[in-house]
């Protein structure tokens, strides 16, 4: 019996420095002391041994059974250190080798130009309000001197949900909603999106932002509108620009005027953009209409002012000069990886 029990253990021993995986490992343990291993059958024969023999064998068969467990152990813990040594090696980075370039979001076209209008009225004093895009038509038309019957509602194609709720078809409600607030002085700017019924082409859409500006104080005169619109003309356009104002017609303010400057292309000079007349209309404007002010309880004796009103993507046209107003909302990234 002792003599088995010494050749059990070289065997086991030599297998052990054979072994090169866990696997090895695992059959090793099964073969010498799994429940028919050869450890285990060889104590299943003691009861075959004189009494006192017995104890002996039996201390020798456990110290080699706690020695082979341990082996075991360290074998499985030595192949795991050197398995990890040879994944590490493998995975080792090389710090020589160029990074992959990391994509840097940008601002959309229509935000940067949005931040631009906002930066120049804020810096005058206008606050940024804002208000629903699902509107009552007296805010959007009666209010701003535009009642049923007016012509002026056959200009703009108009999306109803019932007869007196309606997809704004302009941010200049927010003039009313603000003036009957609140009590002049006071100069805000709304921007946001609006909604016309319009078909999709370059140069438009059904779904589109504007910015409405309004001043309201005493003493206010086209002077003043027409020195704060020229200003920010050449902020956004450059110093150099040439402005002009041309008679027009809007039902909420008299008198009206659109702005145009000069072309950005041909500087005046004509071409295909501007219809080779030199010149880009970019907003329209004029002095608060008498009958506004009185809807919201305003004094036009004692207070007036002037409203202005531009699209976001026509500025946005001109500024970055581009020829499609559909690039806006197509989401390419080749466009818009260009800002």
């Amino acid at each position: 019996m002792r003599e088995k029990l010494l050749n059990i253990r070289k065997e086991a021993e030599k297998s052990l420095l054979e072994a090169i995986k866990q696997q090895d490992i695992e059959r090793l343990r099964i073969n010498f002391l799994g429940k028919k291993g050869k450890l285990t059958q060889l104590l299943r024969g003691m009861g075959n041994l004189l009494p006192e023999d017995r104890p002996v064998i039996g201390q020798m068969a456990n110290k080699l059974r706690s020695d082979l467990e341990r082996m075991i152990e360290e074998k499985i813990e030595a192949i795991k250190e050197k398995e990890k040594l040879e994944r590490l090696e493998k995975e080792q980075i090389d710090v020589t080798i160029t990074g992959r370039k990391k994509f840097i979001g940008r601002k959309h076209p229509l935000t940067r130009t949005l931040e631009d209008i906002k930066s120049f009225f804020i810096g005058m004093g206008y606050e940024v309000v804002e208000g629903p895009e699902i509107e009552l038509d007296y805010y959007n038309f009666e209010a701003l001197n535009t009642p049923e019957d007016h012509p002026a509602r056959d200009v703009q194609d108009t999306f109803y949900i019932t007869d007196k709720i309606l997809l704004r078809t302009q941010t200049s409600p927010m003039q009313v909603r603000t003036m009957e607030k609140r009590k002049p002085p006071l100069k805000i700017l709304a921007p946001g999106r609006v909604y016309r019924s319009d078909a999709v082409d370059a140069t438009h859409s059904p779904v589109f932002h504007q910015v409405e500006g309004l001043v309201i104080d005493e003493n206010i005169t086209m002077g003043d509108l027409k020195g704060t619109l020229i200003a920010f003309a050449r902020y956004l356009f450059g110093q150099d620009r040439g402005v002009r104002f041309r008679p027009h017609y809007f039902p909420f303010t008299e008198p009206s005027a659109e702005l145009d400057i000069s072309c950005i292309v041909c500087n005046g000079k004509g071409c295909r953009l501007c219809s080779y007349n030199g010149w880009l209309e970019i907003l329209g404007c004029g002095m608060v209409h008498p009958r506004v002010l009185e809807m919201v309880g305003y004094n036009p004796e004692k207070v007036g002012g002037f409203a202005l009103g531009m699209g976001i993507e026509r500025i946005a046209l001109l500024k970055y000069g581009i020829d499609d107003m559909r690039l806006f909302f197509e989401n390419d990234l080749r466009f818009l990886r260009q800002f």
